[in-house]
Formats: structure tokens, C-alpha cells, sequence
């Protein structure tokens, strides 16, 4: 694999790299010749075995730097299993490198990184390249929870996988020492900028006598903060000790009592991670900090967390971690820095790379299935009986407690969410509390019929190629005529087809209806859960639409067979019209943007229009339905259904 990062120019965290390899990865790094680290000037200097390319960077921003391009192009030109861009999302060194790609022609599957925990709208082009780098991108790490939700706000398709920022467990190795409870050394690492809670911190120690502080950074407070401290009466407990090298960095720690992270958020910044706190704690240093940004995420359980700009908190905190608390921090400190060591994080990324190269498996994996209930008992006992040997989750949005005695008759496992949700959000309980974890999953529709060979066959189609994530049964409706199954992804052009009469020249990648649906596993893991704005209709395929654009195929089984009746739970042809045309708008809108939307939308408009003037009778009637359903907007008319007093949507089935 190819591992691009400027922060890798830093020696102590090329630790995943030297972790990756000892795991047998061949790996190859390219990473700053020259880059500045907590305000010190670092050169790249390798060591045996932490193998690095140097390369030339323009620029000192993080996200405004690019590298010499022709050891990128020549990089590029081998044939790699993965390409590793750790940069932001919208970094000119990530378009940089997406661009050298195309141009190589390279398709090796592309991981981005991204620790940007504020949702921010970038100016043009930016913001362009920041959706063209989620578009492409098979998978994303992501150093918090903020940061991962972020990216998939903004387009990308699959599940962020949330990987801490490592350190080397034997570098900030344990010290311990007695503490002197009349001086307390409350020690202080990073930038000397007033985000990182400067002001806060001296005020906290101008309140107790027992405090004394050394600050170890670089900024435009280092000047000011001999003044402050001596205006606050504090300047013979206050040290400054200037701009620390990464090397020494655990050695600091050691003089200290407790680490005080005392951050506080502005409009455009907020703590990402806190890796000082993570270090800390492996030396054994009990850690107080503010609530900014993903601070609570890592220090929370293991340190004491305050309000960001509480004086009086932070005060008390640093007083109760140097004393009553200190033992159990420190230990759960030790435990929460085991689980941000270097080899933790290299197996965290060798999942992910794994995840993203779809490696067929050696043999099939356990399955369970996954029924969405709404009502019709008679219907789902039909679906139930054939499978009922198999791990089987029944999800009553119905809340019936006829269900509930049919689950309890069959020996299946009845969940009632408490409120109809909709398809996708049943699907989602469900998959919240696995029967067979990491196992393959069959959705079934309640009034779908299939038997356990017929599901096997489709597991065993499944695992025939690896980048299968989805396959589906031919399909017979109750009096044996065969339904269509494998359909064309939506699109705008696609729409335009459908609209002139074209539709049998509709071309490229196709997805399976979800109402007998086999789904890996790993897809699974990798893509997420289903988007549950799809009350119903098109959750699977914005879901299937998501899997392809992380590289996943999806296939009709031609050796398993399933009858489908076919909107068995609901009785209301025009409700269920609005339904499917509004779940349309919805993926349009999302995949395709307004613009899209609006092409799309025309198009059925017109097409309806049309039909309507030329179709005879009922279908004539119905095409001038449809062609008013799109005048007024379909999600905004079923909207009007939903809050009207018939606007109860019965739900149970897909496709």
C-alpha cells in the first residue's frame, strides 16, 4: 500500500507505519522532507526499518500545501492495493494527489482522513474539491465522532471508521512520584494561542496557592504571559519552558502532577483530538480538561472533564486530580492509553484497508434474517414458517400484539421499536442488536416467501466474486408470473429515457429490489446503516447506490427462486404512489443535488403529461395524477398525507 502524510515527517508518529509492516503490510511512505510540529522546525530522519520518502512541500499550512509532484507521479505509477491520503478532505495536497491518480490512471481503492469536527462550508474551490475527494473515497478515517458524522453529512458514501491518533507505549512509558499536595505542578503542552484556554488556566492558579504551572509551546501569547502571570501575582508560579521537541515531549511530562487541557472553542476551532491527554495518561499523568470539541470523547471515563471556561471547575478539578481522585485516574488513564497505541491503531487500519479492497471470502459466513413488520399476521406467518429454523429478528412497527404471539410461537425474536419509523429505520433496530454479529444479512419482505435452499443459493452467489455486497432471488408473483428484479440506478439521464419511451436503453450499474435481499456482512460494516429520511421505497437503493460508489456490485441469483405478493401490507395504491415518487425526490435530491432534482423531475413531468394526452381511460387518468404529483412536489404532498387524519402510512415492504 501507499501511505501519503506530511505529519509523518514527526519520527514518533510514523509508529503506525512501523506497526503496519510488523503486521506484514508492504508499505511504502511518502511524507514531508520538512514540516513544523507544535511550532518547532522538524526534518525528516529515518530510522532502520521506518522507511520514508522525502518529499518536497510548498506551503506550511496543513490544508494549503502541496508536494513536489514528480515522486507523487512516480509513486503512482505501481500497482497498489491502497492508496492513503492522510490529508483533510479539502487540502490541495488531497486534489492534488486524487488528480495525479486520474492522470496515472491508477484505480487503487482511496482512504482519506479527516479530524475537521466543525461543519464548515468551504469557499469555492474548496469546497468542490472537498466533495470530489468524498466521492472517490472507499473509506475515511476519522480521529473523532464529530468528524465522521461531518463527512458523511457532506457526501461521503460509507461508514467513517473512527480511528484514534496513535503514541508509542514505550516512549511515554510510566513514572511515578510522590505529589507535594502544598505544590501542585499542573503542567501545560501546546500552542500559546488563547483557544487553547491560556487565560483560563492562569486565573485557576491566581485562585489557589497550591498551583503552580509550566507551559511548554510556542505562539503570539509567549510574550504576553510573563506580564499576565505577574499581573495576577502568579509570575514565581508560572515557568515558561518554551517550544518542546517531539523526543522530549514524554520526559516533560514526567515533571508534572496533572495535565491541564483547558480548551475552549471559537466559530472556526475546536480541540480534534487532544493527543497531549493521551500521552499524558500513558505516563501516568491524571488528565483535566474542557469540554471542547472531541475532548469528552477521549479524556471522558479515563480524566476529569469541566466547562470550557469555567475557572472555578478547572480549579477544583486540578486540586482533586492531584489528590483524592489521583490513583484511579491514573489508572484509567493507563487503560484508555492502551487502547491508542500504535499497534491498537494498525489493527484499526488494516480493518479498514481490508474493508475497502473486498476480498472474497474463503467460506460463508453465518447469515441471520431481518423481517419489518406492519400488521397482516396471516402474511407474515407465511414468510416466517419456511425460515423460522434460521436466527430470525422480527421488527413490528405495527406494535400488534398479534405479532408478538406469532414471534413467540415460531420461537423468533419480536422487537417493538414503539413507533413506525418506516422501513429503514426497522431494518436499523435490528441491525443495532445483531443475532449473528459480522454475519450476512437477508432482508425479507412479509409478504415474500422464500425457503432456506433458495437462501443459500443466494449466499453461495454472494460469496462467488468478492465485490458482490448485495444479491437478490428471481422473483415470481402468487400466480406465477416472473417480476422484474435488477434495476438501473436512478438518474437524471435515466429519467429522460424513462420519460421518452427509452427506458430499455437505460445503461450501467444496477441494483437489487429489497424485497428478498441477501446483504454481506462486511458491506455492511463498511457502507452503515440504511438513511431513514426513506420512510419508503428507495432506502435500498440509496443504500445500494452508497455500496456502489465504495466499489460494490450487486447481482440476481438466477439459481434462487422467491414468490412476492407485492404491497401485502398496504391497501392504499395512491398513498403508496406518493410514498415512491417523494422516496425519489429524496434520493435525487442527495445523490444528484437540486439541479438534478430539477431534471429528473421535469423529466417525469413531462413524461406524464404526454401519457396523459395520448393513453385512453384509467392509465390516462393516471398519468395526469403523476404529472400533478410532480407540479406540486411529491415529498410536499406526502407530507400534507402524513399530517392529515388519514396520514397513519402503513409500511412493511420495499420494491
Amino acid at each position: 500500500m501507499l501511505r501519503i502524510s506530511h505529519s509523518a515527517t514527526v519520527g514518533a508518529w510514523r509508529g503506525r507505519e512501523r506497526a503496519l509492516r510488523a503486521r506484514g503490510v508492504d508499505l511504502t511512505l511518502l511524507t514531508a522532507r520538512r514540516w513544523h510540529a507544535g511550532g518547532v522546525p522538524v526534518t525528516l530522519q529515518t530510522r532502520p526499518g521506518d522507511d520514508a520518502v522525502p518529499v518536497t512541500t510548498w506551503g506550511r499550512h496543513p490544508a494549503l500545501f502541496v508536494y513536489a509532484p514528480r515522486p507523487l507521479w512516480q509513486a503512482l505509477k505501481r500497482e497498489w492495493d491502497v492508496i492513503d491520503i492522510h490529508e483533510e478532505p479539502f487540502a490541495l495536497a488531497t486534489a492534488e494527489v486524487l488528480l495525479l491518480r486520474a492522470l496515472r490512471r491508477n484505480r487503487a481503492p482511496v482512504v482519506l482522513y479527516t479530524a475537521q469536527n466543525i461543519a464548515k462550508r468551504y469557499p469555492i474551490p474548496f469546497r468542490w474539491m472537498e466533495r470530489f475527494a468524498l466521492r472517490r473515497a472507499r473509506g475515511v478515517s476519522a480521529c473523532n465522532e464529530q468528524a465522521a458524522q461531518i463527512v458523511v453529512d457532506k457526501g461521503f458514501a460509507g461508514r467513517p471508521r473512527v480511528i484514534p491518533l496513535g503514541i508509542d507505549a514505550h516512549e511515554f512509558a510510566p513514572s511515578t512520584h510522590a505529589v507535594d499536595p502544598a505544590q501542585i505542578v499542573v503542567g501545560f503542552v501546546g500552542r500559546l494561542v488563547p483557544e487553547k484556554g491560556i487565560e483560563v488556566l492562569l486565573r485557576a492558579a491566581a485562585g489557589d496557592a497550591r498551583l503552580r504551572l509550566r507551559i511548554a509551546g510556542a505562539g503570539p501569547l509567549a510574550e504576553n504571559l510573563p506580564t499576565r502571570a505577574a499581573g495576577l501575582g502568579i509570575a514565581d508560579r508560572v515557568q515558561l519552558v518554551g517550544a518542546v521537541a517531539p523526543d522530549r515531549v514524554p520526559e516533560f511530562y514526567r515533571t508534572m502532577d496533572v495535565l491541564a487541557v483547558p480548551s475552549q472553542s471559537t466559530p472556526s476551532w475546536t480541540e480534534q483530538f487532544g493527543r497531549v491527554a493521551i500521552e499524558a495518561m500513558a505516563t501516568g499523568v491524571p488528565v483535566v480538561s474542557s469540554d471542547a470539541g472531541a475532548l469528552p470523547d477521549v479524556v471522558g471515563g479515563a480524566g476529569i472533564v469541566v466547562p470550557e471556561g469555567d475557572v472555578s471547575a478547572l480549579q477544583a478539578a486540578l486540586i482533586e486530580a492531584a489528590g483524592a481522585r489521583r490513583e484511579d485516574l491514573v489508572q484509567a488513564g493507563f487503560a484508555r492509553a492502551a487502547e491508542c497505541t500504535w499497534d491498537a491503531v494498525a489493527d484499526d487500519y488494516l480493518e479498514l484497508y481490508r474493508s475497502v479492497t473486498h476480498t472474497a471470502s474463503s467460506s460463508p459466513p453465518r447469515l441471520e434474517v431481518v423481517v419489518v413488520a406492519y400488521g397482516a399476521p396471516d402474511m407474515l406467518r407465511r414468510a416466517l414458517e419456511p425460515v423460522r429454523a434460521l436466527p430470525v429478528t422480527v421488527v413490528d412497527n405495527s406494535s400488534l400484539p398479534a405479532i408478538a404471539a406469532l414471534c413467540a410461537e415460531l420461537s423468533v425474536r419480536y422487537i417493538d421499536p414503539g413507533r413506525n419509523g418506516g422501513f429503514a429505520s426497522g431494518v436499523n433496530v435490528a441491525l443495532a442488536d445483531r443475532l449473528v454479529p459480522d454475519g450476512d444479512v437477508l432482508l425479507l419482505n412479509p409478504d415474500a416467501v422464500v425457503s432456506v435452499g433458495d437462501i443459500m443459493s443466494l449466499q453461495r452467489g454472494l460469496h462467488a466474486a468478492g465485490d458482490l455486497a448485495t444479491v437478490g432471488a428471481v422473483q415470481v408473483d402468487e400466480s406465477g408470473r416472473r417480476a422484474r428484479v435488477g434495476w438501473p440506478f436512478p438518474s437524471p439521464g435515466n429519467a429522460w429515457l424513462q420519460a421518452v419511451g427509452l427506458g430499455r436503453l437505460q445503461r450501467g450499474a444496477r441494483f437489487v429490489i429489497g424485497s428478498v435481499l441477501l446483504v454481506r456482512g462486511t458491506a455492511l460494516a463498511q457502507v452503515g446503516d440504511f438513511d431513514e429520511r426513506f420512510f419508503l421505497y428507495a432506502e435500498e437503493t440509496d443504500w445500494a447506490f452508497r455500496a456502489h460508489r465504495l466499489g460494490w456490485r450487486h447481482a440476481v441469483v438466477p439459481d434462487a427462486r422467491a414468490v412476492h405478493a407485492g404491497a401485502g401490507t398496504s391497501t392504499d395504491p395512491r398513498r403508496r404512489e406518493v410514498h415512491f415518487h417523494a422516496s425519489q425526490e429524496r434520493y435525487y435530491r442527495k445523490h444528484f443535488g437540486g439541479v438534478g432534482w430539477t431534471v429528473a423531475r421535469m423529466a417525469a413531468w413531462s413524461g406524464a403529461v404526454v401519457r396523459g394526452m395520448l393513453l385512453p381511460g384509467d392509465r390516462g387518468r393516471e398519468a395526469w395524477r403523476r404529472a400533478a404529483l410532480y407540479a406540486r412536489g411529491p415529498v410536499r404532498v406526502e407530507a400534507r398525507l402524513k399530517a392529515g387524519p388519514a396520514g397513519r402510512a402503513s409500511q412493511g415492504e420495499v420494491g
